[in-house]
């Protein structure tokens, strides 16, 4: 398996760089940066031993369709995508949370539920739901941007204002922009017979002081979809449902007794594990955009990307 797990370039003008749990930063001058999307692989905000075949790949085209498909109802900070794990676009400062929306009561909001906690992130959840049910509306849990190696943490709106993390005024734009996104991204799922259940967006504001979208949306890693035949078939039988998201990995985690808790070994990724994860993304990816996946040569991935990036500032400049 040849995946690319880390970068080290030097690209024209550039002026810094960050290592993310899976995104590598460059930043250029011009207030321009490269993000380039590695096949690493995190759950439980670790960074799995692994590369996952073509998840980078994935990632960054799905994300890139769906900016380009959302870009009439919110700016987002997209230039140019030069190579299938690249995306290059407007530097940004970076809102410190991350705004978490949920349709269904899935993941993390039904753990907290199912140990009898009611509220989470300062907004209440009806008594009488079962996991996977839908909400009358769907809410926004934001979390805290964490650091590298650091938990997100759950936040409410009223301490992301009492502590100036983010203005009242900017919230407010956060806020449109998370339901308008949400609702877009659910349309588009349902096209394809999918049911968007939860996802988040992060934003930041350009040199300009325009708040955009940026980062991924929609992707597997930031998404959780269910297949929309047979869903309330299964909530009737209390059946688990049918889903496309990373949370396959999570349970598998679990069940091998690694939640990301101190002192916990990540279980062994044998290779027939990596490429059934790698199936798993291929099959989010035609199922949400309807096309099919084409894998680009993945030898010398690294060579690739420099060559790429590298012509299309040369065009630019």
């Amino acid at each position: 398996m040849n995946t690319l797990l880390e970068t080290s370039y030097t690209f024209p003008k550039q002026q810094d760089y960050y290592k993310g749990k899976v995104r590598e930063v460059y930043y250029l001058e011009d207030h321009v940066l490269v993000m380039i999307a590695t096949d690493r692989l995190s759950a439980f905000d670790v960074v799995l031993p692994k590369g996952i075949p073509f998840k980078g790949q994935i990632l960054n085209q799905i994300a890139t369709k769906m900016m380009d498909a959302t870009a009439d109802i919110v700016p987002n900070w997209l230039i140019a995508t030069p190579d299938p794990n690249v995306a290059i676009g407007h530097q940004c400062e970076p809102f410190k949370v991350e705004m978490v929306i949920r349709g269904y009561l899935s993941g993390h909001a039904a753990r907290e539920y199912k140990s009898g906690k009611r509220y989470i992130c300062g907004v209440g959840m009806p008594e009488g739901l079962k996991e996977n049910d839908k909400f009358t509306q769907p809410i926004i849990t934001p979390t805290t941007k964490a650091a590298m190696g650091d938990h997100d943490a759950d936040i409410s709106r009223e301490d992301i204002l009492a502590k100036g993390i983010v203005s009242e005024a900017d919230y407010a734009i956060l806020e449109k922009y998370t339901f308008a996104l949400f609702h877009r991204g659910t349309e588009i799922a349902a096209k394809r017979g999918l049911i968007l259940v939860d996802t988040k967006y992060e934003f930041g504001k350009t040199a300009d002081g325009t708040i955009v979208l940026i980062d991924e949306i929609h992707t597997p890693d930031s998404s959780r979809y269910f297949y929309e035949e047979g869903y309330q078939e299964r909530q009737d039988k209390n059946e688990p449902q049918k889903q496309l998201s990373k949370e396959f990995v999570r349970q598998w985690l679990i069940s091998k007794g690694f939640q990301g808790q101190e002192g916990q070994q990540v279980p062994e990724m044998t290779e027939a594990y990596c490429q059934s994860v790698s199936e798993r993304y291929i099959e989010l990816y035609e199922k949400i955009t309807g096309e099919t996946f084409v894998k680009v040569a993945s030898k010398q991935i690294d060579k690739r990307i420099e060559s790429n990036v590298v012509a299309y500032l040369s065009n630019k400049s």
